[in-house]
């Protein structure tokens, strides 16, 4: 089993490794291409996210800066909107809903290391999916750790760390994150 297969299947893995090393290169140099573009050519930005994701819808959009390691294990949803300063660390794979909004300064983290201080400074590390359902809202500065869920049409509030799952049509808030109150019974 490659490297790569081990890493997307939430297997310890070597991100040393040459393929990896190359894949994180190559999301780089799209990320450049994206950033030179000129703001009045959107169908050229979207056309090398295109490249960059797994798959994306139709309709979306993605503000610069926007930084990913490799690019190819982010599902990005139809209408799905990333604010500035987007940071998407992709080492497992990240689906994101359709009309998700992301303020500024998102961060979904699925990297993660082991505890045991030997073993992670080896230089093996593992990564777990995250998953953020339809219509979900996720405040300025959010960050959502590996292996989070986020059900749909919930909305997580400003500077909050989700550091588990999220049920859906609620609204979340803190570090860590914890449900507030239930979306269904807002007035």
């Amino acid at each position: 089993m490659s490297e790569r297969e081990k890493m997307t299947q939430g297997l310890l893995y070597y991100p040393n490794d040459p393929e990896l090393v190359q894949g994180r290169l190559n999301a780089r140099r799209v990320m450049r291409k994206i950033t030179a573009i000129s703001e009045d050519d959107e169908p050229k930005r979207k056309l090398l996210f295109r490249e960059l994701f797994a798959d994306t819808g139709n309709e979306f959009y993605i503000e610069n800066p926007f930084i990913c390691d490799y690019g190819y294990n982010i599902h990005w949803g139809e209408n799905a909107y990333a604010n500035f300063g987007c940071i998407i660390l992709d080492a497992a794979p990240v689906y994101i809903g359709k009309n998700v909004m992301m303020a500024p300064g998102v961060k979904l983290m699925t990297a993660s290391h082991p505890l045991d201080f030997k073993a992670r400074n080896s230089g093996i590390e593992f990564a777990e999916s995250i998953h953020i359902g339809d219509n979900v809202w996720l405040g300025a500065g959010v960050i959502v750790n590996p292996g989070v869920k986020i059900g749909n049409n919930s909305v997580i509030g400003s500077g909050s760390v989700v550091v588990k799952d999220i049920p859906e049509n609620v609204v979340a808030v803190g570090n860590p994150c914890k449900v507030l109150k239930n979306i269904d019974n807002l007035e």
